[in-house]
C-alpha cells in the first residue's frame, strides 16, 4: 500500500472501473488499481472528481490538500473509523500522569534519534560533533529526570537547537544553512524537511484516525486549536529517523542540486520546484517503504510505515490500560 502524491499543477483526478485515473495538463494519463492505495496527497492546484471523492470515502482512502510548498490545510475522510469510547478515555488521560509518562518516553526517545543520526554523519565527514552530542546526552537524561511535561519540551528544545547545529557543520556546503526556519523555510534544507514533517504528519494522523482516535486530543503538545497535537506527538519519534536522514541523504548523496529549489513561488520561502519535489517524493517514499527491525516487540522487519501502524495499536493499548509504560517509541541504533 502506498500514498499517491499530486503535484502536476492542473492535473484531474477520477475513477475508471477499479482504477484511479490520472489526467495530466499535457494530455498523459496515467492508471493506479484503487486497491493499492492508502491515500492520495495533492499539492497544490489539482482537482478531483465528485466520482473520485465518494470513491475514495467509500475504500477509506484519505485525501489530503497541502500546498506547492507543504502547507498542510486538510483532509477529505470517512467516519468510518469514529471510535467515541475510545476517544472519551483518550480525552480523560490528558491531565494525568500518564501524559507526563508518554512524554518522557517519546522526547527521550527523539533526542536519541537525533544523537544516533548526527553521529553517523559525524563519522561519515570525520567531524567531531562532541559538543552537540554532549548536549544532546544532558538534555536525553533531563527528560528522563523530568517530571513536568513544559521542563521536558524545554529540554528536548535545547537539544533540537545542538542537533540542527551538529548537521549544519556536516551537510554539503553548498547547502549551508544556519539554524531552523519553519514559516517561511529560508533555505532548501529547511524547504525539504518542512514539506517532509507535513508529509509525515499526515502519515500519522491517517493511522491515528483509523485506530478511532482523535487526532486533535494530545498529550505532550497542549492543546492548540486547529492543530492535530496528538500527531505532533506521535510523530516526534520519526521525524529524525525518516524525514531529516532523507533530506541529509539527498543533499550529501547529490542526489538533489540548489537548482532544483526556488525562491517565492506560491507563499514566501524556498521551495522545491517541480523536479526538486518529484526527486524528493521519490526518495521519502523509498524510505517509508524500507524495511527494519526498530521495534522491540516484533521478531521481523516491517516497513517505516508499517511499523507506524503498529506503533498506534500500541498506543492504543497503552491509552485502554491507562498504562503509558506500553509505549515503547521506535530508537535507532
Amino acid at each position: 500500500m502506498s500514498i499517491l502524491y499530486l503535484e502536476d499543477q492542473g492535473a484531474v483526478v477520477g475513477v475508471d472501473a477499479n482504477r484511479c485515473k490520472v489526467t495530466h495538463t499535457d494530455g498523459m494519463v496515467r492508471y493506479l488499481p484503487l486497491e493499492t492505495l492508502d491515500g492520495i496527497m495533492i499539492l497544490g492546484h489539482i482537482q478531483l472528481t465528485t466520482q473520485c471523492m465518494e470513491t475514495c470515502l467509500q475504500r477509506g482512502i484519505t485525501i489530503s490538500y497541502l500546498s506547492r510548498g507543504g502547507k498542510y490545510f486538510g483532509r477529505l475522510v470517512s467516519t468510518e473509523h469514529i471510535n467515541v469510547e475510545r476517544q472519551r478515555k483518550q480525552c480523560a488521560l490528558y491531565e494525568n500522569a500518564f501524559s507526563v509518562d508518554l512524554a518522557r518516553e517519546v522526547l527521550a526517545a527523539k533526542l536519541k534519534n537525533q544523537e544516533v543520526v548526527l553521529e553517523r554523519y559525524a563519522k561519515s565527514k570525520n567531524i567531531y560533533l562532541d559538543d552537540q552530542i554532549r548536549m544532546l546526552r544532558i538534555c536525553r537524561k533531563k527528560v528522563l529526570e523530568g517530571s513536568r511535561i513544559a521542563e521536558m519540551i524545554g529540554f528536548e528544545g535545547q537539544g533540537a537547537k545542538a542537533y540542527f547545529d551538529g548537521l549544519s557543520k556536516v551537510i554539503d556546503p553548498a547547502f549551508a544553512f544556519h539554524g531552523r526556519s519553519r514559516r517561511p523555510p529560508m533555505n532548501p534544507f529547511n524547504s525539504m524537511i518542512s514539506l517532509g514533517y507535513s508529509i509525515l504528519m499526515n502519515e500519522i494522523y491517517s493511522k491515528i484516525e483509523a485506530k478511532g482516535l482523535n487526532p486533535y486530543f494530545g498529550f505532550i503538545h497542549r492543546d492548540n486549536e486547529k492543530h492535530p497535537t496528538l500527531a505532533s506527538d506521535m510523530m516526534e519519534e520519526w521525524r529524525a529517523v525518516i524525514v531529516d536522514s532523507t533530506a541529509m541523504s539527498l543533499i550529501n548523496g547529490h542526489e538533489i542540486r540548489t537548482d532544483n529549489f526556488e525562491m517565492g513561488m506560491d507563499e514566501p520561502g524556498c521551495f522545491l520546484n517541480k523536479e526538486g519535489l518529484k526527486i524528493f517524493l521519490n526518495k521519502l517514499e523509498n524510505k517509508l517503504q524500507t524495511e527494519v527491525k526498530y521495534l522491540d516487540y516484533l521478531e521481523y522487519r516491517v516497513s517505516f510505515r508499517r511499523a507506524m501502524t503498529l506503533q498506534m495499536e500500541q498506543l492504543v493499548k497503552a491509552i485502554e490500560t491507562e498504562d503509558a509504560s506500553i509505549y515503547k517509541p521506535i530508537e535507532i541504533r
